[in-house]
């Protein structure tokens, strides 16, 4: 079964940092691009990055990049999103996501919330 976990969310001031961890399991971890996602309250669901399998390759959204970088240690299964110079705008749903075997699977979501 595919699961994924995100945690390290929480309530941080403008200008800070937090990093988020996604646990994966079920499936071939290093064999699979990841990526990131957010939703904000009242806005669809938008992208945040992706990463490859190997983890030298990331993108991420020219509105974010500079500020958030995605890593993956495959060893650990695990996927993270650092964020710094955190502002309210990034305030979300944090999730992360797999496309294995024709289908999309997503994890719970980790809330960011951004406020002084």
């Amino acid at each position: 079964q595919v699961r994924l976990v995100e945690s390290g969310g929480g309530l941080v001031q403008p200008g800070g940092s937090l990093r988020l961890s996604c646990a994966a399991s079920g499936f071939s971890f290093n064999k699979n691009a990841m990526s990131w996602f957010r939703q904000a309250p009242g806005k669809e669901r938008e992208l945040v990055g992706t990463i490859d399998s190997t983890g030298a390759n990331t993108n991420v959204a020219d509105s974010m990049k500079g500020r958030f970088i995605i890593s993956r240690d495959n060893a650990k299964n695990t996927m993270y999103l650092q964020m710094n110079l955190l502002t309210p705008e990034d305030t979300a749903v944090y999730s992360c996501s797999v496309r294995w075997s024709y289908s999309n699977y997503w994890g719970q979501g980790t809330q960011v919330t951004v406020s002084s």
